[in-house]
């Protein structure tokens, strides 16, 4: 569909009869949207966004800029936060005039986990290309995702496209950690700046490929709860030479050891059980049989086991607990006074964070060990909030619609099927805040490649430049009154 801007005759004869003409910018070429797309994501992967040292502030400046530069007015593009270094950016690219319609919200977190320069074999905070890979942290989680939306702002206000809506993107700080997440501090602050009727989150979803191939194509329709755990062991110490039984460490190390071998329960609920029926018709004779037997009354314990083997199944049927930090001990020659650990935990739905409190407390079953609850903010406390992950929201006609006519066309004949994010997102804001929200990306990632978080995260160049076609048509689709 070409959408152009209608515009008057300058000329004094024309300008007299009142004759309107119409006027299109003539499409970009493929080498400069790809030009416009790179540079935006090297901008963004080499502003350090990280807790310890690096600001929000910077790179939502950045984006801000593009789009001053684009030509979004002043008034719809703005860059605020509670601190000088955890700056949001909030833009809005008007709809139609007049259009009853409430706006839709994209959300995407600026800030990226800490990355030591000697743990990659690339720097970290400078996009480097190698072997059909775009390297830097930010890559897969989510700088990627950021720069695909502002390009596309970009992209699509330079054609003239007119929404049917007011789309509204807010770049945030501190989704990876800190204690001023963006998403929240702007919907308490400035709801009336992302305010939606619903809102879409490409911090997860995506193509799932295998050796390059696309598999299926996903959507998250609900995800788990976040929560951290302070394991404690305190003692009064003592001298090296006289070792007693109850030593800090042991009894820490021996809980993990406990943790290391437990399992929670396996669990389905709406949305893994429509994951396993779909992932069952395209997998692997074995496996694709172990996803059926699951789904059967009763599950079939073999089955379950089989599948546990694998990290993205095993967090799909069940709430999980890691060891993520451990520390203890004063003095080389000195018995430890104190030893703790943290465990992370991301929780299935339907249980709070104190269930889950209670259920470290039983399983380690040691008097001389605390299980405290640590919040977002790093405060600990005995009691974890009773707060559940929220249940999916209804599926809208005009976003699947969509993602499924966009998806076709990149990825002729892969299944569009719902997960359950085994993380967890900033969605758990806009959700809470009664905002239905639905992670939606367009970038494809190998299953044996996700190295979000880890060393030498990275995303295939090609995967990157169609995750930013996805986008635009997926943008149009969704906002060009055909639904």
């Amino acid at each position: 569909m070409k959408h152009c801007v209608r515009m008057k005759s300058i000329g004094a004869v024309i300008f007299a009869l009142g004759v309107q003409a119409a006027w299109c910018a003539p499409p970009e070429s493929g080498a400069a949207i790809r030009g416009t797309a790179h540079d935006i994501l090297k901008q963004l992967i080499e502003i350090n966004t990280t807790d310890s040292i690096g600001s929000t502030t910077v790179a939502a400046q950045a984006m801000a800029r593009r789009l001053l530069d684009a030509g979004f007015p002043a008034a719809d593009v703005t860059v605020m936060g509670p601190n000088d270094r955890k700056g949001n950016m909030v833009a809005r690219y008007r709809g139609k005039a007049g259009s009853s319609l409430r706006p839709m919200l994209i959300i995407g977190h600026l800030d990226v986990v800490e990355a030591r320069r000697e743990d990659w074999s690339t720097d970290p905070f400078q996009l480097v290309e190698k072997d059909g890979f775009f390297y830097g942290r930010g890559t897969q989680d989510m700088k990627e995702s950021d720069a695909i939306v502002v390009a596309n702002f970009i992209r699509l206000k330079k054609e003239g496209f007119v929404p049917d809506r007011d789309i509204i993107l807010a770049l945030t700080a501190d989704e990876e950690g800190g204690t001023s997440n963006g998403v929240d501090w702007l919907l308490k602050n400035h709801r009336d700046l992302v305010d939606a009727e619903f809102a879409l989150n490409p911090d997860s979803g995506g193509v799932a490929t295998e050796h390059g191939k696309p598999m299926t194509v996903e959507f998250e329709a609900t995800e788990k709860l976040y929560g951290d755990y302070q394991l404690l062991a305190t003692n009064p110490g003592g001298h090296s030479s006289l070792p007693r039984p109850d030593n800090a460490i042991y009894h820490v190390a021996d809980a993990l050891t406990v943790l290391q071998k437990a399992k929670f329960p396996f669990e389905l609920n709406a949305v893994t059980r429509e994951y396993f029926a779909q992932m069952a018709k395209i997998a692997p004779a074995q496996t694709g049989a172990d996803m059926r037997a699951i789904l059967a009354t009763p599950p079939d314990a073999a089955a379950i086991e089989r599948l546990s083997q694998d990290p993205r199944y095993n967090s799909t049927m069940r709430t999980t607990c890691v060891a993520t930090m451990l520390s203890g001990g004063h003095a080389f020659n000195a018995l430890p006074q104190r030893a703790e650990a943290n465990v992370n935990c991301r929780i299935f739905p339907g249980h709070s964070q104190e269930d889950i409190r209670l259920a470290l407390v039983k399983m380690f079953n040691d008097p001389e060990l605390s299980v405290r609850y640590r919040s977002d903010s790093g405060e600990l406390s005995d009691h974890g909030s009773d707060r559940k992950a929220m249940a999916p929201p209804p599926l809208r006609p005009d976003v699947m619609d969509s993602l499924r006519s966009v998806s076709a066309k990149l990825w002729p004949g892969v299944p569009v099927i719902p997960i359950m994010e085994t993380g967890a997102s900033d969605s758990i804001y806009t959700m809470m805040a009664g905002i239905p929200s639905y992670g939606i990306s367009g970038v494809a990632i190998d299953r044996d490649d996700v190295r979000a978080h880890g060393r030498d995260e990275r995303v295939k160049i090609e995967s990157y430049y169609t995750g930013v076609e996805f986008y635009y048509q997926f943008l149009k689709a969704l906002t060009s009154g055909q639904h």
